[in-house]
């Protein structure tokens, strides 16, 4: 008589061993680190899921806005090389003219100087302001009805007050109001 083969020795094999058992299932998930569920949770959202506005950009804008104020009272490298660059030309012209005066040295070689170091203070106060009333203003017409974390109104109207002072104070410096040159007279 012949001999029949079983399926075992026919190298089948049946659905059950290629499928995970649950416990098999389960012992995987329960393997998974907290990245990866994450990970994975994420990927499940981008598909299509509805996702929650998460605040990093205004949150990071509100502290842009406040280092920008900040950076407009303290000063900045622009505007030191600036002040620089003009303390020079004043010098400059007042060593090329034939008959310099001192109110003509001083306007030309502080004065001048004195006004670009204004100017680029004031110049980052005006962007701190921007960006802090962009900060604020943005819930209005991103998602009017998720408020906005308090941190990040903090920070914003802390930029918005900073830079507030610091174009005052640039406007009262360029102006000459604020520690004008001494007069020579």
């Amino acid at each position: 008589m012949g001999t029949t083969k079983t399926d075992d020795e026919a190298g089948t094999t049946e659905a059950a061993e290629v499928k995970p058992d649950e416990e098999t299932v389960h012992a995987t998930a329960a393997e998974e680190t907290p990245e990866e569920a994450t990970a994975e949770a994420d990927l499940v959202e981008s598909d299509g899921g509805d996702r929650e506005p998460s605040g990093v950009g205004q949150g990071a804008g509100a502290v842009v806005s406040a280092a920008l104020g900040v950076i407009s009272l303290t000063g900045s490298w622009v505007g030191t090389v600036a002040s620089a660059r003009q303390s020079l030309i004043g010098q400059m012209h007042a060593q090329t003219a034939q008959s310099s005066n001192v109110a003509k040295l001083l306007k030309e070689g502080y004065g001048d100087a004195w006004k670009a170091t204004a100017f680029w203070g004031g110049a980052f106060a005006l962007l701190a302001l921007i960006v802090g009333v962009v900060v604020l203003a943005r819930p209005a017409f991103g998602a009017p009805g998720k408020p906005q974390p308090v941190w990040i109104k903090s920070v914003a109207w802390g930029g918005v007050a900073l830079g507030v002072i610091g174009l005052l104070l640039a406007v009262l410096q360029y102006s000459d109001l604020l520690l004008g040159l001494p007069s020579t007279g």
